[in-house]
C-alpha cells in the first residue's frame, strides 16, 4: 500500500547555480546587484507548502555557499535538510549548522551533479560514526544509495533512521518502458526492504512534472526531494505555481 501522504523536499541548490553564473566573482552572496538569492527562493517555496528544504554546500561551493546555509538556517520555519560529503570539514560544519536533517551523499569534483549513491557497505565504519556523533546532536541521518539490497542492509546495521534512494537510473531510463518497468521494481523491493528494517525511505533524483507519476505509489515513501525540475518550472510559472504542482502530483492516487 502506498503512502497515503509523501512529503515534498524542495532543493533549492540550482538557483543558487544562476546566482553563481554571473556573480561568483563577487566577494557576497546576496543583495545589492546580487541575484537571485537562494534564500528568497526558499521563503516562496515554503510559503507554497515544501515540507522541507533541501540543500547541497560542496567542497567546491559551486553554487549553495556555506553563507547562504547560515542564513537559511536563521529563517527558515520548515526543517533544513543538508547533503553533504562524508568528511571532517563536512562533519564540522555540521555541528555548527545543525540542521534537521543530514542526507550523507558521494561526491567528486567532476560531476555536475550527484551520479549515483553513497557506498555504505565501504563506508561503514566512517558512516555508523558520522551517523552516532549527528544523533547525539539530535540531527537525523539519510543515506543517499541505490536501490540494492546490500546498500540498504549496511544503512540498517549502522541504524541510520532513513535512506533516500537515488532515483537517477529510473529517470534516465524514463522513455524505455522496459527499462522503467525494471527500474521501478527495484525501487518498490528496495523501499519495502527498508520498511522492513525500520528505516524511513525517502527517494530523489531526476524526479520531474512528467515521472513523478510512476514513484508516488511506491510503498512506504515518506518524503521526495526534488530540485532541478522544480527551479526549472519556476522560470515559467514562478515559484509559487511550481512547488503546489509538485505537492499535488507526488500524492498516490486514492
Amino acid at each position: 500500500m502506498a503512502a497515503s501522504s509523501i512529503l515534498l523536499g524542495v532543493n533549492i541548490d540550482h538557483s543558487a547555480t544562476l546566482r553563481e553564473a554571473r556573480f561568483r566573482a563577487h566577494g557576497g552572496t546576496c543583495g545589492g546587484v546580487i541575484e537571485p538569492d537562494p534564500v528568497t527562493f526558499a521563503l516562496y517555496a515554503e510559503k507554497a507548502g515544501a515540507d522541507s528544504i533541501t540543500i547541497h554546500p560542496r567542497e567546491d561551493a559551486r553554487h549553495i555557499r556555506r553563507d547562504d546555509v547560515r542564513r537559511l538556517r536563521a529563517v527558515l520555519q520548515v526543517p533544513l535538510n543538508m547533503e553533504m560529503a562524508c568528511t571532517a570539514d563536512m562533519i564540522a560544519f555540521a555541528r555548527e549548522i545543525r540542521p534537521a536533517h543530514v542526507c550523507v551523499v558521494p561526491e567528486s569534483r567532476e560531476e555536475v551533479t550527484t551520479e549515483g549513491g553513497l557506498n555504505a557497505v565501504a563506508l561503514r565504519a566512517e558512516l555508523a560514526g558520522l551517523t552516532a556523533e549527528l544523533a547525539a546532536l539530535e540531527i537525523a541521518v539519510s543515506l543517499f544509495i541505490d536501490p540494492e539490497p546490500e546498500q540498504i542492509e549496511a544503512a540498517a546495521a549502522i541504524k541510520c533512521p532513513y535512506i533516500e534512494l537515488h532515483t537517477g537510473a529510473f529517470a534516465n531510463a524514463y522513455y524505455d518502458l522496459s527499462a522503467r518497468a525494471s527500474e521501478i521494481e527495484r525501487l518498490r523491493k528496495a523501499a519495502i526492504l527498508g520498511h522492513e528494517a525500520g528505516i524511513g525511505v525517502n527517494i530523489g533524483h531526476g524526479i520531474n512534472y512528467t515521472n513523478v507519476r510512476h514513484v508516488r505509489d511506491l510503498p512506504h515513501i515518506n518524503e521526495m526531494n526534488i530540485g532541478h525540475s522544480i527551479v526549472s518550472r519556476s522560470l515559467f510559472t514562478g515559484v509559487d505555481a511550481a512547488v503546489r504542482e509538485m505537492k499535488r502530483l507526488i500524492q498516490p492516487e486514492q
